[in-house]
């Protein structure tokens, strides 16, 4: 049986990421190219793990933008949905971990190809072949690319897909983080799967990500699935039926980046060969600890797409820790 389809929306742009790890962005002498973009991530981890799926976005008709395109190829993912503006750059990022862990990035995109995509440009035909259309937040913050957005949640909805959404909150994108919490939350009721970290759900509620009483404010009627990642710790799930928690790997991490990506990636591939999942919870909690191991894989292992991992990666590390 073939895979079923899982179509990607959004953004993918070029990570610069310094040479040496622990420095600022100002102390960095040298920057080595990543591609990256939560989307495009997720699509291209569900190819690796032998899923079919698609990533509809625009890129700037210049080298990098071609570049990142031929990436999508090199990894399997469809790319009819993609296309090219003559008028603007590729998105660029450039992100460092200091040395306290924590990313600090700077964006160039005023604005950048990926922001400009306009709903004439969005190919319907490719969403309506989905089983899945995911997407997440940062195409919602300026136009005309939140209208493309909206077309593309429309006539997914309209032709009975299921759909997922991972806000990634990147708040220096954002006007103001008020901007940010209400554009998140714009779309909010129409999606079936929500993931959300556990910083994300402090960042939406204001209240304590670790109580059950506040995930469950971010419940809504036509939700199926809520699932709030917790770093190492695993992940959470609620849905109307029932709630629990799936316990993570530890593994030596080393960049972090993506791992949110390939969680997402590997759950929506098990979804899509089995939609009873959001029923079975027995099913449910396979399908999320198999999640978690491809999470953890990816981090240890610098970037995003060269560190996302294959079923066999993912089916070792849970095996080496249940013994």
């Amino acid at each position: 049986m073939a895979a079923p389809l899982i179509v990607s929306f959004g953004e993918m742009l070029i990570d610069f990421v310094p040479d040496t790890s622990g420095v600022s962005l100002a102390e960095s002498t040298g920057f080595l190219k990543a591609p990256g973009g939560a989307p495009a991530n997720v699509a291209c981890a569900i190819s690796k793990l032998g899923g079919k799926s698609a990533f509809i976005g625009k890129f700037g008709d210049d080298e990098f933008g071609h570049m990142l395109v031929d990436i999508l190829k090199k990894n399997g993912v469809n790319s009819e949905g993609v296309c090219f503006d003559t008028n603007a750059r590729t998105a660029l990022a450039f992100v460092t971990l200091k040395k306290d862990g924590e990313r600090e990035f700077m964006f160039y995109r005023n604005p950048s190809a990926d922001m400009l995509l306009k709903e004439s440009e969005l190919n319907k035909d490719l969403i309506k072949k989905a089983k899945i259309f995911h997407y997440g937040s940062i195409s919602l913050i300026s136009e005309p690319c939140r209208g493309a957005h909206m077309a593309a949640m429309k006539t997914a909805k309209d032709a009975g897909i299921l759909l997922s959404y991972d806000p990634n909150v990147r708040l220096p994108l954002w006007p103001s983080a008020e901007a940010a919490r209400e554009g998140i939350k714009s779309i909010w009721n129409e999606s079936d799967i929500i993931k959300v970290s556990d910083d994300e759900v402090t960042f939406l509620t204001s209240g304590d990500a670790e109580k059950d009483d506040v995930v469950l404010k971010l419940m809504h009627d036509k939700l199926k699935l809520l699932i709030v990642t917790d770093g190492e710790k695993g992940c959470r799930y609620y849905t109307k039926k029932f709630k629990g928690k799936v316990p993570g790997y530890a593994v030596k991490a080393i960049d972090t980046t993506g791992a949110g990506d390939s969680f997402v990636g590997s759950f929506l591939v098990s979804l899509g060969k089995d939609g009873s999942i959001l029923e079975d919870e027995g099913k449910l909690k396979e399908a999320l600890a198999f999640a978690n191991a491809c999470g953890a894989v990816c981090t240890t292992q610098k970037g995003a797409i060269p560190a996302l991992p294959s079923p066999s990666d993912a089916q070792q590390l849970m095996k080496s820790k249940s013994k």
